[in-house]
């Protein structure tokens, strides 16, 4: 084995264990009595004992349900929504000149240099004259700020990778616009379509600063899980959390099936 396979090898094992001892840390503290963890002044690395009372405190006696649910909603209408715009804007951009549209791409994402706070003062100030602070359709609309950029650009590459004689094919056909995106394109895009809703998906199920302060008075799960954390609840709390980010890692691990590199360079072809 070559010297830069092995250190190719060990730069991963250490990326690995950076990423995923946050995890583990978090399954102590969720399934070990309090006396192997909180309880002792040099918490033991190895677990010493197994306990399901912090799962059961986390189910019956937090109310965090409704957070999740409330989560879950504002996900979907995000995910949703940057479908929508991302195949929308995606094809849009991608029948012009490159270099125009990397342009315009490049400024989608100038919204996500900025502090979320900066944005999301203005946004809040805003959201009080048309009724949409403290509900789901507001977090909505404001997270649709962080992941549009995103959806934008993968659609982009989508789209720049299905040739485009077979859009030209549809229209010699009689196709009109409309069913040749919906019965040629679209179809050829279908992984695109899937990063897209899921990345889209997880960046809002666990998106904290526009909804805490957004809506404030009915808080995603984000926000009232950080709530008990607060409160000096970390059993429970890290037991649900750990609850609810399992499918999340599903939905990542069935993700990578879909990453193509033309999806994610193919948005700056010049």
């Amino acid at each position: 084995m070559k010297p830069s396979e092995v250190g190719f090898i060990v730069a991963i094992i250490i990326l690995s264990i950076f990423f995923l001892y946050p995890f583990y840390v978090l399954f102590l503290i969720a399934f070990e009595p309090v006396r192997y963890t909180f309880g002792s002044l040099y918490p033991s690395q190895i677990p010493l004992g197994f306990t399901l009372s912090n799962v059961r405190s986390a189910l019956t006696s937090l109310s965090l349900i409704g957070p999740l649910e409330r989560s879950f909603y504002v996900a979907m209408i995000v995910a949703v929504l940057a479908l929508l715009f991302g195949i929308s804007a995606g094809y849009g951009l991608s029948r012009i000149s490159p270099k125009i549209a990397n342009t315009i791409v490049v400024l989608l994402f100038f919204s996500n240099m900025m502090p979320g706070i900066v944005v999301a003062i203005p946004i809040a100030s805003e959201f009080l004259k048309f009724g949409l602070y403290d509900n789901f359709m507001g977090i909505a609309l404001a997270q649709e700020l962080v992941v549009l950029p995103l959806s934008v650009f993968i659609m982009l590459g989508a789209f720049r990778s299905v040739p485009r004689e077979l859009f030209l094919q549809a229209r010699v056909d009689g196709a009109g616009i409309f069913a040749s995106l919906a019965r040629v394109i679209l179809p050829l895009v279908i992984p695109g379509l899937i990063v897209t809703f899921l990345l889209s998906w997880m960046t809002s199920w666990d998106e904290f600063t526009y909804a805490v302060i957004i809506s404030p008075g009915a808080p995603t799960y984000p926000v009232k899980l950080y709530d008990y954390v607060s409160r000096a609840l970390p059993f429970q709390a890290s037991a649900f959390a750990l609850i609810v980010t399992i499918p999340v890692l599903v939905i990542a691990a069935f993700l990578q099936r879909y990453l193509k590199g033309q999806y994610l360079t193919g948005g700056l072809v010049g």
